[in-house]
């Protein structure tokens, strides 16, 4: 979202990058009536959905990236939890309905100033209705999942490590980032 040129509260035009009076980030600040603006990150919520030993991807039909696989996971809205995003969007991109087990990945892109939750969940239906966001949507074998074509690297990064887990039988819940490109067990 870009940021305003006006001021929301007074609709001045002398918002000024400054650092405000007791904050640690420069902001935008309204000359006029003193309103600071805040620019924070997006939290986009999703799930992963293993079934049989296959997990669910969807192939994007929007931009970024149309043609790309991802998981099930976008833009949480106000006014819903991080576990409600999650499934109303597993919902909206795959039409599977599902349960969430246990939260599994925090991970962060400062780059572009996004934040991914990923839940374990589990298919409660599974309906092959899918949104106008996705061209398709399938369970994959982790030998069919096409690596080259997962669009976002935090993505890949997390389904790589759950895969390893899954066959390992044992889950963590790990925080990364874009930065490093690792992951961290939690103890």
């Amino acid at each position: 979202m870009p940021a305003p040129r006006f001021c929301p509260q007074c609709g001045g035009a002398g918002l000024q990058l400054r650092l405000p009076v007791g904050e640690t980030h420069e902001r935008l600040l309204c000359e006029r009536c003193g309103y600071i603006h805040y620019s924070n990150p997006k939290i986009i919520a999703g799930c992963i959905i293993e079934q049989a030993g296959q997990y669910l991807l969807c192939q994007r039909a929007i931009a970024p990236r149309p043609g790309t696989w991802t998981l099930p996971a976008g833009f949480m809205e106000s006014g819903e939890t991080t576990e409600q995003a999650a499934l109303r969007e597993t919902w909206e991109e795959s039409g599977v309905r599902a349960k969430i087990v246990s939260p599994y990945s925090i991970f962060s892109v400062p780059q572009i100033s996004e934040v991914y939750i990923i839940f374990r969940a589990q298919a409660l239906e599974v309906t092959r209705d899918f949104g106008p966001e996705t061209l398709a949507c399938r369970f994959f074998a982790p030998a069919d999942i096409p690596w080259e074509s997962i669009y976002y690297p935090a993505i890949r990064q997390i389904l790589e490590r759950y895969i390893q887990e899954r066959e390992a039988g044992i889950y963590g819940i790990y925080m990364g980032n874009d930065a490093t490109g690792t992951l961290h067990f939690m103890r």
